[in-house]
């Protein structure tokens, strides 16, 4: 990311900070009135708001489509180059997917031990709207019927419902298919997608420049509605979601001392500088100079740092599938949304499919685009994202700090591994 996208991501960043802040203070005010007055501007504001999230909502299939595609068969080249390659793809795939699973436990488990209060729910509930409840029972379904629901009978039907699993594993296939394609058939198709997914972006990017608008139309529906409790909400949800993420940075040590073998000391020490300039930065991408160096430091060979390091900067976001569905969880949890068995495995899978193409973008492009999916998937509104994409720089801080952790660690667990199968192959 350039220094002058970092700027304008910054700038709108504090708008959208600022909006939240005084369309919660207004919506606040507002809940004191009469109703006369007070309906009428949740309506309006509810409206605006609304306008906006469908926006957003009609870029995720193609956004999500184009991405998979790219990302795939961007991975099958990088697997078909050699070994490192492919075991490094292995473990970003692995501990994506216990990514997603840790956040499916803990934000639950931290939900149970921390609620919010009854009263509180039943406010935000009425003030973020009503939801389909038939949505969250299709995704509930039996196991046969969820099961067969995973193959798409139709896939350009199921674009046309929102059915984001179904696209996604279509995806999937589609994108590994492409990829056993000879060059010249398989180029022209992914550069096709990679435009698709490119206009995509640049429209959510349009979408954002009316953000702090909407944001504060949303901010003012939800004071308006729950009054004060808007404010003890928003903090309760950045004690939850930023739990959740630490939970995934313990296990980034994990796989550094038991799967890398690095000493803790040595570890923490060569790190403390890369998570300096990742909260900073917020920028993996930009942290990649002082990881290179870190991994050094740490005694990994040039060979797998000078692989596997950019593949992970590349492909590889640790912390998105366990906070991203502890969003969904969260949203669940605010309209007192029961999320049966089908709708949390939807979740992961979801989750741990859609981190691989998850694109390198400023924070609010990104937190729509991974998190919607998900969100749909599991049957959930896209109403309270908007409110959580104003709080995201913080939590922002932390998903570079834990994903600049894990790329070294995993580089490291990469590394081991093919320095002992380099001594077996000598000891012959």
């Amino acid at each position: 990311m350039t220094a002058a996208a970092l700027k304008a991501g910054r700038a709108s960043t504090r708008l959208i900070a600022v909006a939240l802040v005084l369309g919660l203070i207004a919506g606040v005010f507002a809940s004191r009135v009469g109703d006369s007055v007070r309906e009428p501007a949740i309506q309006a504001a509810s409206l605006v708001g609304g306008l906006w999230l469908d926006a957003l909502r009609m870029t995720i299939i193609p956004l999500l489509f184009s991405l998979l595609v790219k990302g795939i068969v961007s991975g099958t080249a990088a697997v078909r180059g050699g070994n490192l390659a492919a075991r490094s793809i292995a473990w970003f795939v692995a501990l994506s997917f216990a990514s997603a699973v840790i956040g499916a436990l803990v934000a639950p488990a931290l939900l149970a031990a921390f609620p919010l209060p009854t009263e509180a729910i039943r406010a935000l509930s009425g003030a973020l709207g009503t939801v389909d409840r038939a949505m969250i029972g299709e995704t509930t379904a039996t196991t046969s019927d969820f099961l067969r629901s995973f193959v798409p009978g139709n896939p350009v039907k199921a674009a046309a419902d929102g059915a984001v699993l179904q696209v996604m594993l279509f995806g999937l296939v589609f994108a590994l298919a492409l990829g056993f394609l000879e060059k010249r058939l398989r180029d022209p198709v992914v550069n096709l997608f990679d435009a698709i997914g490119q206009a995509m972006l640049v429209i959510v990017g349009w979408i954002l420049v009316v953000a702090p608008a909407a944001v504060f139309a949303l901010a003012f529906a939800l004071g308006a509605g729950a009054g004060g409790g808007a404010f003890g909400a928003v903090a309760h949800y950045l004690f939850i979601y930023s739990a959740t993420g630490l939970a995934v940075l313990v296990l980034a040590y994990v796989v550094a001392l038991q799967f890398a073998r690095f000493p803790l000391g040595a570890f923490s020490k060569a790190m403390l500088p890369v998570q300096s300039f990742a909260l900073s930065t917020q920028s993996s991408t930009a942290s990649l100079p002082l990881m290179i160096t870190a991994a050094s430091e740490l005694g990994v060979s040039e060979t797998t740092r000078d692989v596997t390091l950019p593949m992970s900067v590349a492909l590889f976001r640790v912390l998105g599938p366990a906070m991203n569905i502890a969003v969904c969880f969260y949203m669940a949890h605010w309209l007192g949304l029961p999320l049966g068995p089908g709708a949390i495995i939807a979740g992961v899978a979801v989750a741990t499919i859609a981190s691989i193409s998850a694109p390198g973008l400023p924070g609010q492009i990104s937190f729509i685009s991974s998190i919607g999916p998900i969100a749909v998937a599991m049957g959930l509104p896209l109403a309270p994202l908007g409110i959580f994409i104003a709080l995201e720089p913080l939590p922002d801080m932390l998903r570079t700090m834990t994903n600049v952790t894990m790329d070294v660690a995993v580089t490291g667990a990469v590394d081991r591994k093919a320095k002992a199968k380099a001594e077996k192959l000598n000891g012959r």
